[in-house]
């Protein structure tokens, strides 16, 4: 805002009087940042504290980065998304295989034990079979009750995920108890978007809008601590995010996505054809139980 007036305005005024001429006319005292003279006249430009200016700055510095981290904790919950249903796929198709070859192979060694009670070391390894079994069925019935193919979130699912990381994340709590609650939201925000809920990712922004979490303090000073805080907390959380990303892509579940999805780009169904291999191996095992069977029988 600029202000002209006279350069002798206040020529015959005091310290105090000016004050009073300040209520009179309703103008609030201001800080001259420069006079430039205009013949007669003196520009005189009300301009920002330092500290004003410098909470600017961060305030532009801070919106940017939960921009950037809004975008990075989606890519995040995508990628763990596309992996969960990418491992579901996984064990229905070849999963479920191996756990039927587990459990031949460990009917094969409880028959081996039973052969050998006197043999420690086949006593252990028929335990160890049947563990195993027990793991593959266990993994193999979980992936039954999950029925998503892939992982394909839709743009407004991903609009409202940015959105609510942007206004929820924990990171940007200043006590342990707005984190705590922040958590809580996040976390949920979490299953909405991994099932691709919509509705409740709407519910979520809808109930943090009306919170009393969502009103903001005044006070320049406090405000400027408050905001350098934040800022340190999201660059801490995105230097975490990356590590995240890196180790899933590091992980052999990753690994093996990337290879049947280049697979799938060449026309090849690498799936189908792992499951066609452990069919085969199924197929020898149970040759192999039949003839243990058959030489507990004779014995």
């Amino acid at each position: 805002m600029v202000l002209s007036i006279s350069s002798k305005s206040f020529d015959h005024l005091e310290v105090s009087d000016e004050l009073l001429f300040y209520k009179i006319h309703r103008i609030k005292p201001f800080t001259i940042c420069s006079e430039e003279s205009l013949g007669m006249r003196t520009e005189i430009t009300r301009c920002q504290t330092p500290e004003k200016r410098e909470l600017s700055r961060k305030l532009s510095e801070l919106a940017g980065l939960e921009e950037e981290l809004a975008q990075r904790e989606l890519d995040l919950a995508t990628l763990q998304a596309e992996l969960s249903a990418f491992e579901a796929r996984y064990l229905r198709i070849v999963g479920v295989r191996y756990a039927e070859l587990d459990d031949i192979e460990a009917q094969i060694a409880e028959a081996k034990r039973e052969l050998n009670p006197n043999d420690s070391k086949v006593q252990e390894q028929a335990a160890q079979a049947r563990a195993q079994a027990g793991e593959s069925a266990q993994a193999a019935g979980a992936a039954e009750e999950q029925v998503q193919e892939k992982f394909k979130p839709s743009e407004n699912l991903k609009k409202l995920y940015r959105e609510i990381a942007k206004r929820i994340h924990p990171d940007l709590a200043l006590d342990e108890e707005e984190r705590a609650r922040r958590e809580q939201l996040m976390a949920e925000a979490n299953r909405a978007y991994e099932e691709g809920n919509e509705a409740k990712l709407q519910a979520i922004l809808n109930e943090w809008e009306s919170s009393p979490e969502s009103v903001k303090g005044e006070g320049v000073a406090a405000e400027l601590v408050r905001v350098i805080r934040k800022i340190a907390q999201v660059k801490e959380r995105l230097r975490v995010i990356e590590i995240e990303i890196d180790q899933l892509k590091e992980s052999d579940l990753y690994k093996l996505k990337t290879e049947v999805e280049k697979a799938e780009d060449e026309g090849r169904d690498l799936l189908a054809e792992m499951a066609s291999r452990v069919d085969e191996q199924i197929a020898r095992a149970s040759k192999k139980l039949d003839k243990i069977t058959k030489r507990r029988a004779t014995t």
